[in-house]
């Protein structure tokens, strides 16, 4: 008996060694650098959402590999920068008026192409189960991406409503007036119940916090009563937030309760910065759509219980291009040299990273939302452009005009003076290793001027 007892405890304890971590990444959509209350806002209220910071590392240096939805969400299933994938932005190339494109912008993919390799079909041959909840955006169905299960998940950059019914094909209605995050929510936590026994990948995209801003009652009547806090006073969008929130606390709970808190690697983070006329992302300048700092600089929580340290801040500048390598490593795979991104393990145990640039290539035109938005353009979000940041030192190249503006982030996060000219040594060095870039990843660049354009 007591050699049976010892036996069974030795293949407890192998097993508890052998299993890989679990991970579960939650991906909001649309929410801003300080659309949190760990990330400064004093008016949305976050709780469960902070515990991922107080009980792990915020980096403060992360970023989206682009400012919208659909090329960022490809750049972080592929690991890969948006050249190689060729979806560049959401929709048609060609946004807002003619007459005020100067270039014929370069033709976008708006289906990722089977060809590439997903995060989930990368995982899943190293024991992994998979599944997906919200926003996809990439393909008709995900399941046919790597993912064993879809909750929502489709071509869709929005819902058609949060409310049910959602007249989703891959998520069936709920009872009338359910709420789209807690059902993923719900839907999420009983799926990871049902196969924790192997090691998991649960993606969750959320819809939230995209338009339509359609928030619950009771929500919304808690921030009409409070004081708002700059350009955070929208109580619809706080509500959507908190709603969010609550998901993710529900989820939180399902891992404590499972007892797999200790072996869960969670991470929270977002794809590009806040609508600009909903929230606001200062003091960095810019919104969704624009490639200075409030429309690419994102929250990025990590928590990883005994790796990661507890309540700190890791200064590196990091991609979620980084973070398919990451996980392949983090299962035991052998990361490609075809990816974009490096493992951020060490940075996830403290260590900061080893100095290198980030890029990131828009050939395309996205219209404008109002005056004062922090656009440099006054009829457009983005221009054609490219972008490098190295160390402290961010570069935007525009095809246009060909102009050019530096900016050093330490002493102007808030992007409000152009060095270019002051410092042409340090321009000519960036500019010619995007250019580099440019060449390697063969990033097509616009450069036939357009017929309809008309200076006004």
């Amino acid at each position: 008996m007591i050699v049976r007892l010892l036996f069974m405890i030795s293949l407890s304890v192998s097993y508890a060694l052998a299993k890989k971590p679990n991970i579960l990444l939650l991906y909001a959509d649309d929410l801003g650098y300080t659309d949190l209350s760990c990330q400064g806002s004093k008016y949305y209220e976050t709780p469960h959402i902070d515990r991922l910071a107080k009980e792990g590392t915020t980096f403060t240096n992360a970023y989206a590999g682009a400012a919208n939805c659909a090329p960022s969400r490809a750049c972080l299933m592929t690991g890969t920068y948006t050249p190689r994938h060729g979806i560049f932005t959401v929709g048609n190339s060609d946004r807002g008026k003619a007459i005020d494109r100067k270039l014929i912008p370069v033709k976008n993919t708006t289906i990722l192409d089977p060809s590439f390799t997903t995060i989930a079909e990368a995982l899943k041959p190293l024991g992994y189960r998979t599944c997906v909840a919200g926003k996809w955006h990439l393909t008709e169905d995900p399941t046919a991406d790597g993912f064993d299960a879809n909750f929502g998940g489709t071509t869709w950059g929005h819902p058609k409503s949060y409310f049910s019914p959602y007249k989703n094909p891959y998520l069936k209605d709920g009872p009338k007036g359910e709420h789209l995050p807690e059902r993923l929510g719900r839907e999420v936590a009983n799926w990871i119940r049902a196969n924790h026994r192997d090691p998991f990948f649960a993606y969750v995209p959320f819809y939230s916090v995209h338009t339509p801003i359609q928030a619950t009652e009771e929500l919304t009547q808690k921030y009409s009563k409070k004081e708002p806090d700059g350009k955070h006073n929208n109580p619809k969008y706080a509500a959507m937030i908190q709603s969010m929130d609550n998901a993710v606390g529900h989820l939180l709970e399902t891992l404590d309760d499972l007892k797999l808190t200790q072996e869960t690697l969670v991470i929270f983070t977002s794809d590009n910065g806040p609508h600009g006329s909903i929230s606001a992302a200062d003091p960095l300048r810019g919104s969704k759509g624009m490639f200075y700092e409030g429309g690419i600089r994102e929250p990025f929580l990590v928590r990883f219980p005994g790796r990661t340290p507890a309540g700190q801040k890791n200064e590196s500048a990091i991609s979620q291009i980084d973070l398919f390598p990451t996980f392949v490593e983090l299962a035991g795979g052998k990361i490609s040299p075809d990816l974009d991104g490096v493992s951020l393990l060490p940075a996830f145990h403290g260590e900061k990273l080893r100095e290198r640039p980030l890029f990131w290539h828009f050939p395309a035109y996205l219209q404008g939302y109002s005056k004062g938005s922090g656009s440099a353009s006054k009829y457009f979000r983005t221009t054609p452009c490219g972008v490098i940041r190295e160390g402290n030192w961010k570069l935007i190249q525009y095809f246009e005009d060909h102009s050019l503006e530096l900016y050093h982030l330490e002493s102007d996060l808030a992007e409000t003076t152009n060095l270019a000219t002051k410092h042409p040594e340090k321009t000519e060095e960036l500019l010619e290793k995007l250019q580099d870039w440019q060449a390697r990843t063969q990033a097509p660049i616009p450069t036939k001027k357009n017929p309809q354009y008309q200076p006004r």
